[in-house]
This record gives C-alpha cells, structure tokens and sequence, in this order.
C-alpha cells in the first residue's frame, strides 16, 4: 500500500508558525490536502494584526509584482466563492472605485491585476472624486475580518488542525519532531529567523457609524505615508489611514485619527458626521520582497518561509497558501493530486 501524505510527512507532520490570515490558510489549505497539521501562535486569531485589516481584496504594498497579482487571483477567486455565505465566511462582494495618483498609467505594476479581474475597467468622470483624473471601478471581495477569522478556524478545526497558544522561541524548537515547518510568523520573523529586513508599516483607521455608504472608495498610492479609503463592513464604515514604516506604537493619535476622518469626508461628506465607534492601530509586517521559499533549519527540519506581505496578507493569503503546499510537496516527493478547491465549506 502506498504511503499517505501524512505517512511521508512524518508521525508529526507539519507545523505552522503564526496565527494570522497567512498562517491559517496555510494551515487550512495543508490539512484539507492530506497532512497533520499544528499551528502554534502567540496570541488568538481575533488579536493578531489580521483583525485590523481594512480587507479590501486589491495588491497594496507587497513585491514582487508578477507573484502578487497570481497570489491576489488566487485569492479572488477563493473569496468570491466565500462571499456566496457572507454571514459565515466575512466574505463580500462589494462595487467601488480605486482612485489613481499614480503618475502614469501602469505605474503601479498592477497592469495584470486590472486585465485579469473580472468586470475591471476605467472610471467614469462622474464617479471620481473632485480633483482626480483617473481610476479603476469593480467589485471586489471586502472581509469583515473578526468573522471571517472566525471561520478560518472552524474551517481549520474541520480539517483536523490542531491550533496551540503558545510563545515561539526558535523555528527549531517549533519543528522539532515535525517533518516541516511553515513560518508564517509575520513581524515576528525579524528576530525568530532572523530576518533584519523585516519592519512594520504601521496603520492607523477610524470605525464610524454607516451613514449610507454601500460602496468602497480608496486611493491607491503605494508610496505615501497618509491614505484615504473607506470600506463599508458590517459593523460600520473603516476609514483610513496611515503607512508608516518603522512605526511601532500600536496606541491610537487622536490627531491623526481626526485628520483620517477628514480625508475620508473629502469623499463622502457626511462621514465628518459619523459618530465613532473604534479606533485601531495595527503593524503590516513589511519586507522589500514577500519571502516565500524553503530552506533547512540547522537541524535538518525542512522549513518554508511565508512572511512579509505588508498590507497584502488577506488579499494574497490563499494563492501564497496554494504555494506553501506546493512546496511541502516538493519537500516529500508527492504526486498527490490536489485536494478539493480552497473555497469548499
């Protein structure tokens, strides 16, 4: 009888380190495909930077290019599966308008990205903010992250993932007696690899009551230091926002949130109206480039790495999870088909 997947990955299988939305899906897309899964993580799902995510399925932040947009298809596709049960998966379908200050057309590197989604095409002048030229309209998956994390780990949970709380030390004491380890640890892998090139971009938004917004407006400028965007959730209107590199306070400016408000009213002038219901700070785990590739821990543990998507995590989450197993597959010598598609219950 031929060995499982399980089998060839060892007694202990694999472990993943991070409890976010790239160390969940990671782990989903590994135990819904045959393998043992362990997810160690520091702090509960609902308190990781995840949490905090604005969620707008759109590339932002994040290199290389060509990787993120096949990363970011992927993951429309899961999503816009998901946003078939909004209420259990978080996952919504939602029209808005990506406005452009980049300098000439393309200069984003995202030419693929707009190609390739569906329903993707140019702004009309009367849906463009005052004193901006041109933008991209579509529908694209919006998450209400606290749910949908929620159901990353009922999903997990179904799949026969173990998820355990605890502080990781070293990637080598993780893995010990596992076949593979999966670090999805995020900012934390500045000192768990160690990886110096990672930094957080720190983000700033303000939660106000809905005055009527059923759309998601945002402007897309990967290289400032103040945003503006607002994404209508279930829970009210997020508004944003800040990125700022090697920022680490995780306490809210009450006078940077009062000037997120304003940009936002710029757009849609009753949210200077909007009654405040949160404020939130969280730190994207940045690097020049996401690291997603495998190396041999000093022990001989196999080990892919997953980390530094910077603002991206949930937009690229499940076409980066696609490739973890990829490369644990590789690590085994499989030739398992792949299991069912990622956006199954």
């Amino acid at each position: 009888m031929a060995k499982s997947v399980v089998d060839a990955a060892g007694e202990a299988g694999v472990c993943v380190v991070g409890g976010g939305v790239i160390g969940l899906t990671s782990a989903i897309v590994l135990a819904e495909n045959g393998y043992r899964v362990r997810l160690l993580t520091r702090d509960a799902a609902g308190e990781t930077t995840s949490a905090v995510a604005g969620a707008l399925c759109w590339p932002y932040r994040i290199q290389p290019y060509d990787d993120a947009v096949r990363w970011s298809l992927r993951s429309f596709e899961v999503l816009a599966g998901l946003a078939e049960r909004p209420a259990e998966t978080g996952a919504r379908m939602v029209a808005g308008t990506m406005v452009e200050v980049a300098a000439e057309p393309g200069a984003d590197g995202l030419g693929a990205w707009y190609d390739a989604v569906p329903g993707m095409r140019p702004a009309r002048p009367d849906e463009l903010p005052e004193g901006y030229g041109s933008g991209r309209r579509a529908r694209t998956p919006l998450v209400d992250m606290p749910t949908h994390l929620r159901y990353l780990e009922r999903r997990l949970a179904a799949a026969g993932g173990v998820v355990e709380r605890r502080v990781v030390t070293s990637l080598g004491e993780a893995g010990r007696g596992a076949g593979t380890v999966v670090n999805c640890s995020g900012l934390g892998a500045r000192e768990l690899v160690p990886d110096p090139q990672v930094y957080p971009v720190q983000g700033q938004l303000v939660i106000v009551e809905n005055p009527g917004i059923d759309t998601w407006l945002a402007t897309a400028d990967s290289a400032a230091a103040e945003t503006a965007y607002v994404l209508p959730q279930p829970f009210g209107v997020v508004l944003g926002g800040t990125a700022r590199e090697n920022a680490w306070s995780r306490e809210p400016d009450p006078a940077v949130a009062e000037a997120i408000v304003a940009r936002c009213a710029r757009f849609f002038p009753a949210l200077a109206r909007a009654r405040v219901l949160a404020h939130r700070v969280g730190l994207r785990p940045a690097r020049p480039a996401v690291r997603l590739a495998t190396e041999r821990l000093p022990d001989g543990t196999r080990c892919v790495h997953n980390y530094g998507h910077g603002g991206a995590g949930v937009t690229v989450a499940w076409g980066c999870a696609d490739e973890v197993l990829r490369l644990v597959r590789e690590e085994f010598g499989t030739a398992q088909e792949p299991g069912p598609p990622a956006s199954r219950p």
